[in-house]
């Protein structure tokens, strides 16, 4: 039994070594008539050249705005205290006017002030009359014979003299009160601005321990305050003093966003700094014609420089992020190829990023079309589509 397996283990190993030659040589034929030896390859295709659009850099001016959070306020507020008691007679306004400095605006009932001014008036009189006539006297005694007269009769006539003399002045000084009452029962605006809302009306009996009866506020021109750190404060009051500060403009963007028609100027700065901010308080005048901006409510205070410095600035279109986190371009070279480059940018103004190194003026960078490029990518330069952040004439075409 033994002889018999190991006969026929030997003749299957033979008759699979037979089967696998054959699918071999079966093999080779089939490739040789896929691919007969001397068939040229087949030729590559070119590549595709990319289309992108360049722009120079440019010499332009950098002058991002430095941005506070600041406060209107009003340059004067007044409250209006009636000066004499009475009743409201008049009110010659309407809640929320703009009235002018010496405008009247409550009249009180005058007719006690009127009778008492007129009542001081004839005592004036009175007193000046008795002046007259004491002067007479104290003359014609001065110039008597010594003979028919005592001198304790000159001394009465001339003390008597200089009591009507001093009862004139009285007289002087009660009419001067009467007719300050008189013009006071006249309430009248002490500065320009906007009045609000009256808290008497006519009739109504005030006095002025009765409290204040409306508020003036000035509007016109109108106060922007904003605070300064301590070391930007120091900087620029060491180059005020050299002569070395710039000229600064000062701008506004309101609550809603949009931006204030006038510019600022400087008015004056605190004279003291905040122990708990270490800030001071920067004042500036706003002319304020329209009343946008509005006492008490917070704006947005952009500063830049009204001569700004120039610099090599990219387009922002061009920047993108590398893997290293720095920033890069694709700047294109005279082979028509394009170049990586890594830039050091500032801080993006008017869609513009300023160059501190990198590139160099007069050298172009791609805008368009960088997702196709590469190192050493043949470009075809095609003209750039005109748009706002370019152009800041551009004006977007108007569809009907």
């Amino acid at each position: 039994m033994q002889n018999k397996e190991k006969s026929g283990g030997a003749v299957g190993a033979v008759i699979g070594t037979i089967v696998l030659a054959v699918a071999c040589a079966v093999g080779g034929w089939i490739a040789r008539e896929l691919c007969p030896q001397g068939r040229p390859a087949m030729p590559q295709m070119p590549q595709m050249m990319a289309t992108v659009a360049v722009r120079e850099v440019e010499e332009r001016a950098y002058n991002l705005p430095e941005k506070f959070v600041a406060h209107a306020e009003a340059m004067q507020e007044v409250d209006l205290l009636p000066q004499v008691d009475g009743y409201v007679k008049e009110i010659k306004f309407r809640e929320g006017d703009l009235v002018k400095a010496g405008e009247v605006l409550y009249v009180l009932d005058d007719e006690r002030y009127r009778a008492v001014a007129n009542q001081r008036k004839a005592d004036l009189a009175a007193a000046e009359a008795e002046e007259r006539r004491a002067s007479r006297y104290n003359e014609r005694m001065q110039k008597a014979d010594e003979r028919g007269i005592t001198q304790k009769e000159r001394d009465d006539a001339e003390a008597g003299f200089e009591r009507a003399k001093a009862a004139v002045l009285q007289a002087k000084a009660n009419l001067v009160v009467a007719e300050y009452d008189l013009k006071k029962a006249k309430v009248i605006a002490p500065i320009s601005g906007q009045i609000g809302k009256t808290s008497a009306h006519v009739g109504d009996y005030v006095a002025p321990s009765k409290g204040a009866l409306a508020r003036i506020v000035q509007v016109d021109p109108i106060r922007v305050s904003f605070p300064l750190t301590d070391r930007a404060y120091i900087g620029w009051r060491t180059a005020v003093k050299k002569g070395k500060a710039p000229d600064y403009r000062m701008r506004l963007l309101l609550p809603d966003g949009s931006e204030y028609g006038e510019e600022g100027k400087w008015d004056f700065d605190d004279n003291a700094m905040s122990k708990e901010t270490a800030t001071i308080i920067m004042r500036l005048s706003f002319p304020n014609p329209d009343r946008l901006l509005i006492p008490n409510s917070y704006v947005t205070l952009l500063t830049d420089r009204k001569a700004p410095p120039k610099m090599p600035c990219v387009p922002q279109q061009a920047v993108f992020d590398l893997s290293t986190g720095s920033q890069g371009v694709w700047v294109l070279k005279d082979d028509m190829t394009v170049e990586q480059r890594v830039v050091d940018l500032r801080e993006m103004s008017e869609g513009w990023c300023p160059v501190i190194s990198g590139v160099a003026l007069g050298e172009k960078v791609v805008i368009s079309g960088l997702g196709k490029l590469g190192p050493g990518v043949k470009v075809k330069v095609v003209e750039a589509t005109p748009n706002d952040d370019l152009d800041p004439n551009y004006k977007p075409p108007v569809v009907e």
